[in-house]
This record gives C-alpha cells, sequence and structure tokens, in this order.
C-alpha cells in the first residue's frame, strides 16, 4: 500500500493537469491536508479551519483572496467538499457556471481523493431562474453566516445534546405573513444594528435562541427579525420519508416565498439546505464537541 503522503502528492500533481483539462475554475483543499513541505500549484484556494491552518497558509505565502475559512465542523469527504463549495460561492470565488477540482481526505488528514464538481449541477436550486441568486436578495456572507451557525449547532448541539433548529433567511416580509409568532420575539424592540447576524457579539445569542420551537427569521441584509416563529406553509413537492415537521415547514415556506431555509435535526445533528420546495444541500457534521 503506498504511503498516504506519497498519495497526497501524486494527486496533487495530477489536480493540475485535470484542472487544464476540465475547463476548471480552481483547485480547492484544506491547508490541513497538505503534506509537509507541499506547495499546491499556483491559484489554488486554501481551506483553513484553525489558527495552525492560518500559519501553514502564511508559510506558504498565499495571497489573502485565495484563502476561505470555514466552519470547524467534522465532516465525511463529501460533506467537506459541499461545504468548500457552498463557502466558495457565498464568497464569489467560484460562480454556478465554474467547474472546480476539489482535493480530500477524512477529517484533519491528508488528500486521498480527488472530485471534479460542476458548480451548477450540483446547487441548481440555488440559482433557480424562477427565483433571484443569493447575491440579489440574501446577502452572501449573511448566508454563509447563517450555514456557520447552523453547523456549528448540528456538530456541537447546545449544553452537550443535540438540538432542532431551523432559520430562515430572505424574503422576511412574505415569510412574516405566512407565519405566527409562538411566544414575545425576543428580537423585537432593538435596533437593526444592534441585531445583526454578521455581528459576531449575536453569535452565541442566535445559538441559544436557535433552541427555542419554531424558526429563527433573518432577512437578506443580515437583521434578525424574529425568534419562536411558527412557520404556516406547505410544499407542492414530498420530502424524503422519515423528515418530521421542521423540514416540512422549511420546504413549504422556500416553496412560497424567495427565501431559504436551513434545519438542523435535532437526531443526527444534520444540517439540510432548502430553496424553492426543495432539498439543496445535506451536510452531515461526523464529531461533537
Amino acid at each position: 500500500m503506498a504511503e498516504p503522503g506519497l498519495v497526497a502528492n501524486l494527486l496533487i500533481e495530477s489536480a493540475a493537469g485535470i484542472a487544464r483539462s476540465a475547463g476548471a475554475k480552481a483547485i480547492v483543499v484544506s491547508a490541513d491536508a497538505l503534506p509537509e513541505g507541499c506547495e499546491p500549484p499556483e491559484g489554488t484556494l486554501l481551506l483553513t479551519r484553525r489558527p495552525e491552518d492560518e500559519r501553514r497558509v502564511e508559510e506558504l505565502g498565499v495571497a489573502a483572496e485565495c484563502v476561505l475559512q470555514i466552519p470547524q465542523v467534522e465532516l465525511d469527504r463529501m460533506g467537506q467538499v459541499k461545504l468548500a463549495a457552498l463557502v466558495a460561492v457565498s464568497r464569489r470565488l467560484v460562480d454556478f457556471a465554474d467547474t472546480v477540482v476539489f482535493l480530500t481526505g477524512p477529517f484533519r488528514g491528508l488528500i486521498d481523493s480527488l472530485i471534479v464538481l460542476h458548480i451548477g449541477s450540483e446547487y441548481e436550486l440555488l440559482h433557480a431562474t424562477e427565483q433571484p441568486t443569493i447575491a440579489e436578495h440574501i446577502k452572501r456572507t449573511v448566508f454563509q453566516q447563517t450555514l456557520d451557525i447552523a453547523l456549528h449547532l448540528g456538530s456541537h448541539g447546545r449544553e452537550g445534546r443535540r438540538i432542532g433548529a431551523m432559520l430562515v433567511v430572505g424574503d422576511t416580509n412574505e415569510v412574516l405573513a405566512k407565519s405566527e409568532q409562538m411566544i414575545l420575539n425576543p428580537f423585537q424592540g432593538y435596533p437593526e444594528k444592534s441585531r445583526n447576524i454578521l455581528d459576531q457579539r449575536m453569535t452565541e445569542t442566535i445559538r441559544e435562541y436557535a433552541q427555542l420551537d419554531g424558526a429563527i427569521l433573518i432577512r437578506g441584509n443580515g437583521t434578525i427579525e424574529s425568534a419562536g416563529t411558527r412557520v404556516l406553509a406547505s410544499s407542492r413537492h414530498e420530502i424524503e420519508s422519515g423528515l418530521g415537521a421542521r423540514h416540512a415547514a422549511a420546504a413549504g415556506i422556500t416553496d412560497s416565498t424567495r427565501s431559504i431555509a436551513l434545519t438542523v435535526s435535532s437526531t443526527d445533528g444534520t444540517v439540510r439546505i432548502w430553496r424553492a420546495g426543495k432539498l439543496v444541500a445535506s451536510l452531515e457534521p461526523g464529531g461533537r464537541g
């Protein structure tokens, strides 16, 4: 059996040729998946999760615009690829028309797999023709921060236990028209600048209120509108057997509005992204703590 470092180096060497042949926009790899002493092909997008990754990037002399910070959650190989693709799109480093070469391996392990992905084919519902693109009605940074929070909840839960949650982003006036408040809204009455999801001081507050029954509603500019909100909408589309009321509500509200919903499963922490009444992506955190 070949040494892991040898396999990783061979895949990195192959990636450049495959990217050229496939007309790929970029090569994407986690900084902690690179063997020691290895320099990725020029223009590679490097993913970072921890301070050690940032130091590695500095040692390699990689330009800041080629560095992509992702949540520190344990995912399998395909989960890492899906997350990297979603974050890269939200940062406008790649677009839906692009083909991208992903190098991946076990979480925090060396590269052992190469995946070529056409972004538009994988995430066609994120830029459905009947709906505006994310950049038009939802800030990409807002989508990315919401995804970060959902993944953290899926991986870590709250106080050592799994929780279910739903976050609905965008088209908030229409979403509110199809919803009702289950409790007194904890965000009501505060200035908008004091309740924006992009303010890192709000992160822990959102994680705490995510435990409430119902959904957290977030405007496309990041303003948090409400928590503990029951969504009253049904979808024309069938959802996967075994998914419960939270997922049905996410499908329903995105089918009848231009919103995007993210659900966190209380059973296994899986984060699902919904748009146009359908499941767009499913990310399964592999670890806790």
